[in-house]
């Protein structure tokens, strides 16, 4: 424990318990309905899900004021760790990191009441535990035998399977947990880690060379009222001697000063550390163990964290105090924020993603499949440098052996360039090679792959279902006037067939588009019923390769971005699609041709299927 040298610890604005965090809201019913009965149903049903994207890391500083003597109190802290068994499942924990200063003195009496109170999470979250400077007599991680040792040592973490070991004093130790299909260090090293303990740290990291890493520690940095963190001296040496120059260190956790604080340095591989400090023992109840949940989101690249108090939150709303409501949650800049950080990029030095191989045709054509279009050296035969021009007459070819290869035409006077070759890929798209498309208007130009008059696609009825697939990236920056633009469509008119709805009888009888606002748009006019059910996307992201999938079970049809259902889907029947016998098209419709331009981006992979697929049958990779 110690404030800082700022006289005035700051508080932040703080959010009355009528609004509680999303992970804790659950925890009202559950820990206010009975705490232990919730604590049992979580260790008997908190299954923690190894491969989700998505979890979270428990944070718990000094809780040296819950057990100072004869006013120790252990009751918050055992809510806490109810809290956290209970909503392991619902909040995907993985882990709970104690910062030390577990006790007041140290003594025998305060550390074994901890040491009971621990019991409440023991073999139900792993966790660790350091040492503070209030939980030892003095000295570093060389000083011997204490009550804390002997309560909080490598015996006690040892039948853990995240417990990789301990420095040869007990005073270090250092856990791996698997978590988003990847595994984590986490380093918890000494209040006054020794040039020993450093040492052993350093072979720690050496010997799992390519986990992220989580260094935790009691003394870090401090920070005043505005919330910038700053190294102690204690933290420039753990800086100097282990942090700066080892990369894998992303995140580096400290308590003791007061007010929290953060920051982001940079270390020798010019990467961000991020430097935390979070203590809460100068509030009410001695922050009656409060946590910080870092919520890890691989999906999106962030880190979310909330700072709240499950004791208080288990309290009947009505019955809570003033100062109970006001720390229940800690909204401030410094307790409730989120990280952006590309994991992938940030954690390439050390362990470098390996993209997936190209799948070779054969292995992406479930049954059924009628058509599959690549444009590498496999699909097309005018593959070359990136940038190269792909000429018209150029064919891909139905790699299905089905007859329904695809020849290139230019729109309007297009140049030559508006269809080049390119190496650019989704990870996931089994062929590393795509076509770039400079459609656009003013003039109107573009380029599209038809297929011949009588390829056997263009009289298809699909009557008993279908499923439409294919990559697209949209350029960033999104420049230009881009008007209504076809991805892929039959030439068919609807009109033709003898369709009554629809904006106009020249519309396609099926096209996926995307509109200026980029919005994805798939409409068809069925085989069987004269209507033209409609699909409608999100705004599709620039710069970035999306995965589009149409799956039509021979009543309703559905899309999919990226494997997600969208919102926007028809109840109206759809059986077939009304093909009227046209030429299929990539890169366009009828509609570029006569008043507008061509697709302005790049395309992929795109197969036809003659039935519903399921989403785990997609050309992404599920394994």
């Amino acid at each position: 424990m110690s404030k800082t040298t700022d006289p005035t610890p700051g508080r932040r604005t703080l959010l009355q318990a009528a609004v509680a965090v999303p992970a804790a809201g659950a925890a009202v019913s559950l820990l206010g309905a009975g705490a232990a009965e919730a604590a049992t149903q979580g260790a008997r049903h908190g299954h923690f899900d190894t491969e989700s994207p998505r979890f979270a890391l428990a944070v718990l500083p000094d809780t040296q004021y819950l057990f100072d003597a004869d006013s120790a109190d252990p009751e918050p802290l055992r809510a806490t760790f109810q809290y956290l068994v209970s909503e392991r499942r619902e909040a995907n924990i993985a882990f709970m990191t104690h910062l030390g200063d577990v006790t007041e003195h140290g003594t025998k009496g305060e550390i074994d009441l901890a040491a009971d109170t621990f019991r409440t999470i023991h073999g139900k979250v792993p966790y660790s535990v350091l040492a503070g400077n209030h939980d030892i007599p003095s000295g570093d991680d060389q000083r011997g035998d204490t009550a804390y040792l002997r309560a909080f040592g490598p015996r006690r973490f040892s039948g853990m399977p995240t417990f990789g070991g301990a420095s040869p004093d007990g005073y270090n130790s250092y856990h791996v947990l698997r978590a988003a299909d990847r595994e984590w260090l986490v380093l918890a090293l000494d209040w006054r880690a020794s040039d020993k303990g450093l040492a052993w740290a350093q072979d720690v990291l050496d010997t799992h060379p390519t986990l992220p890493a989580i260094l935790t520690t009691h003394d870090l940095a401090w920070a005043g009222d505005d919330g910038e963190a700053h190294l102690s001296g204690n933290g420039q040496r753990l800086w100097d001697r282990i942090i700066r120059g080892n990369d894998q260190i992303f995140l580096a956790l400290g308590g003791h000063y007061w007010p929290p604080g953060r920051t982001v340095l940079t270390n020798d591989a010019g990467n961000d550390v991020h430097l935390h400090i979070t203590n809460y023992q100068d509030r009410y109840y001695g922050g009656a163990a409060m946590i910080r949940l870092y919520a890890f989101d691989l999906a999106r690249d962030t880190i979310d964290v909330q700072t709240f108090a499950p004791w208080f939150l288990a309290r009947d709303p009505a019955k809570r105090t003033p100062l109970e409501e006001e720390t229940i949650e800690l909204t401030g800049d410094t307790d409730r924020f989120s990280l952006g950080i590309d994991f992938a990029d940030r954690f390439k030095g050390f362990a470098p993603v390996v993209p997936p191989k190209p799948r070779p045709a054969h292995r992406v054509m479930p049954r059924g499949t009628v058509a599959y279009w690549r444009f590498d050296a496999d699909g097309l035969d005018a593959t070359g440098r990136p940038g190269a021009t792909v000429p018209p007459g150029a064919v891909a070819r139905d790699l299905t052996g089905n007859g329904n290869d695809l020849t290139v035409r230019l729109l309007h006077s297009s140049a030559a360039e508006v269809l080049t070759w390119s190496g650019d890929h989704h990870s996931d798209q089994p062929a590393h090679a795509s076509l770039r498309f400079d459609g656009g208007k003013q003039p109107d130009r573009g380029a599209v792959l038809t297929t011949h008059a009588t390829a056997p696609l263009n009289s298809m009825k699909f009557r008993s279902g279908f499923t439409i697939e294919t990559f697209i990236k949209l350029p960033d920056p999104y420049q230009g006037d881009h008007a209504w633009m076809g991805i892929l469509s039959w030439e068919g008119r609807n009109g033709d067939a003898g369709k009554t709805t629809g904006w106009s009888k020249d519309e396609p009888t099926c096209s996926l588009n995307v509109t200026p606002e980029r919005f994805l748009q798939f409409v068809h006019y069925p085989d069987v019923q004269d209507a033209d059910p409609t699909s409608w996307s999100h705004a599709l992201p620039v710069g970035r390769w999306t995965h589009i999938a149409v799956v039509n079970d021979g009543r309703r049809t559905v899309m999919y971005v990226d494997g997600s259902k969208i919102a926007r889907n028809p109840s109206q029947p759809a059986t077939g699609i009304e093909t009227l016998g046209k030429p299929f098209v990539i890169g366009g419709t009828q509609f570029a041709e006569e008043f507008g331009q061509g697709f302005y981006g790049w395309i992929g992979d795109t197969r036809l299927v003659d039935r519903a697929l399921s989403p785990r049958e997609f050309m992404l990779l599920t394994d």
